[in-house]
């Protein structure tokens, strides 16, 4: 009769197994949870340029200034401190003898403020701009295109509802400038000249005298009483003051300097 032999210690060996098999599967799931928290991080710092690219201008703004601010006093701060260590050498040294201080040292401090300024003054003239946004810069001025249509004198007040004026056009090399815009767009624009007050007398919105023209040939013939004028293609055209078309502000561009 075949005698079956029971392994000694079989419960002792199945608990082992139960303990080993559990400890791993505590080591997995932990490592489970630290690979999503990792995932997690890593989405997000990647989803981060994506937020910054959709914030509004102003906010960006205000962050680059924080920035600059930020750095310019950690720049000051190291400033501070080389004025500071000089009357700690000196006292450490003492009043009679020699003053020794680090010039490496010091040298290295002056030539890491000396380029943190050089950035700033770099990303600060880069975000100056002699222009508001949407205004175009050609030699000091600032010209604002309109979308929209409008009367002439409707066009004089947007203008100056923008602190600028309807165009002035004074010299051939603007007049170049603003004519090739009308060509590339072929929109009909008012600029600010106009014979209302007296008939032939053309005047710039400023009031000041009309001396150089660029009329196209045979204008202006007042065909229905036309007192306004404006730009095309070839030049010049007079044209009826209620008539609603496209329209150019100038003003001034502002100054940008650097630290």
């Amino acid at each position: 009769m075949a005698q079956i032999h029971v392994p000694k210690e079989s419960g002792g060996s199945d608990e082992a197994e139960h303990q080993y098999w559990g400890d791993e599967e505590r080591k997995i799931f932990q490592g489970q949870r630290l690979a999503e928290k990792d995932l997690g991080l890593f989405k997000s710092s990647r989803s981060l340029p994506g937020c910054l690219a959709r914030a509004p201008l102003p906010l960006m703004v205000l962050l680059i200034s924080l920035g600059l601010f930020m750095l310019l006093l950690t720049t000051l701060v190291q400033v501070s401190r080389i004025q500071q260590s000089l009357p700690r050498e000196m006292d450490h040294q003492g009043s009679h003898s020699p003053v020794v201080i680090s010039e490496e040292r010091m040298q290295s401090d002056l030539e890491e403020i000396h380029q943190q300024l050089t950035w700033m003054n770099a990303t600060l003239t880069r975000l100056c701009r002699s222009c508001p946004w949407n205004w175009e810069f050609f030699r000091e001025s600032c010209y604002f295109f309109s979308r929209s249509q409008n009367t002439w004198k409707g066009s004089v007040s947007a203008c100056e509802d923008m602190n600028a004026q309807l165009v002035i056009i004074d010299n051939a090399e603007e007049q170049k400038f603003l004519q090739s815009w009308d060509i590339r767009n072929n929109k009909r624009t008012w600029i600010g000249l106009s014979d209302q007050h007296h008939e032939g007398s053309w005047h710039w919105v400023d009031n000041t005298p009309l001396h150089l023209s660029f009329w196209k040939e045979g204008e202006p013939n007042n065909v229905e009483d036309e007192d306004c004028v404006e730009l095309r293609g070839d030049g010049w055209n007079d044209s009826k003051c209620n008539a609603e078309y496209f329209w150019i502000c100038e003003k001034t561009s502002s100054q940008c300097s650097g630290l």
